[in-house]
């Protein structure tokens, strides 16, 4: 039997400002991107999102972005490399202690937004991010982009990587997400969202906009938190997926 992961960005407040419904995801997702504090969330937002998550026995990443929480890490942002870096390890080390402080621990490392689609387009943008994660969570696994310059970049490292794709975005010919300023980018469409993914799963290639097929090792899905259909689509594609048989777990580490 075929099984995958479910993921979600989640610890994604600020303060008294709430995003998002990470109760209920919880519910739904097996592992859990949490905001390190620069496009989002705080320390405590970040202690108490993992230790919900450690209780639901979900699995915990850290979640880097660009150091813009006014846009949420959705502006792309021209900062040198050694820079960005350095931020990357700066949150990434955040993540690793307060899952320690929260008596867990972190299993994996996504990159957030801007962050994520411009090293998706620049395999050695990508390469140095990921140096930078793993030189300070050097067991840690990576969570790409499945069939871009992350995937690259991950295979010239070396390292511990697992194929993602999203239940309510749309694709672009070369596995790149359509940029989010265009008609049809998001999915808000839950009874779309959900057989979508599933037929993605089956055929293990990503289906764009266009209709072509890109094969790719689909290992885990991700759910975002911060639209308000969200948990309408996590449920339409948990539901999807266990109707064709397609069992859900966490991704090995």
């Amino acid at each position: 039997m075929a099984t995958v992961d479910l993921n979600a960005d989640m610890g994604e407040s600020y303060g008294p400002w709430k995003m998002g419904n990470d109760d209920t995801l919880l519910d739904i997702v097996t592992s859990a991107n949490i905001a390190c504090g620069f496009h989002a969330g705080d320390p405590n937002i970040m202690l108490s999102t993992m230790k919900m998550a450690a209780e639901k026995d979900v699995g915990i990443g850290a979640h880097p972005g660009f150091h813009d929480i006014e846009g949420f890490g959705r502006n792309r942002l021209s900062i040198p490399i050694g820079t960005l870096q350095n931020q990357v390890r700066y949150q990434v080390g955040a993540a690793l202690g307060m899952a320690r402080a929260a008596g867990t621990m972190v299993r994996h490392i996504k990159l957030h937004g801007a962050m994520s689609n411009m090293a998706s387009e620049d395999a050695e943008m990508a390469y140095a991010l990921y140096d930078a994660a793993l030189s300070v969570a050097p067991e840690a696994t990576i969570m790409v982009l499945a069939a871009t310059a992350h995937q690259e970049a991950a295979e010239k490292l070396g390292c511990k990587w697992v194929g993602e794709i999203f239940a309510d975005r749309a694709y672009n010919d070369d596995a790149t997400l359509v940029d989010r300023r265009l008609p049809g980018a998001v999915i808000h469409d839950a009874a779309i969202a959900g057989p979508r993914i599933a037929d993605m799963v089956e055929a293990g290639a990503i289906i764009t906009q266009s209709g072509k097929h890109i094969p790719t090792k689909i290992d885990t899905i991700c759910l975002h938190a911060d639209t308000p259909e969200a948990i309408e689509i996590a449920k339409s594609t948990r539901q999807a997926l266990r109707d064709r048989g397609i069992r859900l777990e966490k991704f090995s580490v």
